[in-house]
């Protein structure tokens, strides 16, 4: 895939664009993360009752807040957030997209993986990178509408709800997310 001079100024406009969002880039450490981890699921256990019992049947979650991603042609997102285990933090990490494709715009939005096997929970702390894969299995509820897991929690070792979207990006693409543990 080759881009022209102006899809790659808009790609690296648009990084820097992102840099300056009020996603917790340069935000003031843990203490910050963790707000805005807590008022996340306070938002998503109130918007959508059924998720307090994924919350309660996984073993870990990751609890991103706020993503931003903008993309035309080419595009970025990041976020930052927490892995809660027990209900405590545990570790802090940063999400980085990349998306190449048909698109245009911008949006903002919340997302928490479920980990509901010990197992995945393990591979997502051991590994350096984690990319999300096929592996994930994906709801994205729409606004009244309940969220049933009975069946999903017993087939995918992890659960993706994302939520609270905002902005309009128009388009296919194809995405590779990746998770990296930081330190705030």
């Amino acid at each position: 895939m080759t881009f022209t001079r102006r899809e790659f100024a808009f790609g690296l406009g648009a990084t820097a664009l992102l840099g300056g969002c009020a996603n917790g880039v340069g935000s003031r450490g843990p203490a910050t993360i963790d707000a805005r981890v807590n008022a996340t699921l306070s938002q998503l256990y109130s918007d959508y009752p059924a998720t307090q019992q994924l919350g309660a049947k996984s073993v870990g979650m990751l609890v991103m807040p706020l993503v931003t991603e903008v993309g035309l042609g080419i595009g970025a997102g990041y976020g930052r957030g927490a892995l809660r285990v027990g209900g405590a933090t545990v570790d802090y990490y940063s999400m980085a997209k990349a998306s190449g494709g048909l698109q245009i715009g911008g949006q903002q939005y919340s997302h928490v993986l479920f980990f509901m096997t010990e197992d995945a929970l393990q591979n997502f702390r051991r590994s350096p990178g984690y990319a999300a894969g096929a592996n994930i299995e994906y709801a994205t509820p729409s606004k009244g509408e309940t969220l049933a897991a009975e069946t999903t929690t017993s087939l995918a070792p992890v659960i993706a709800v994302i939520f609270g979207q905002s902005g309009l990006r128009v388009g296919a693409t194809l995405e590779g997310v990746k998770y990296t543990r930081i330190i705030p």
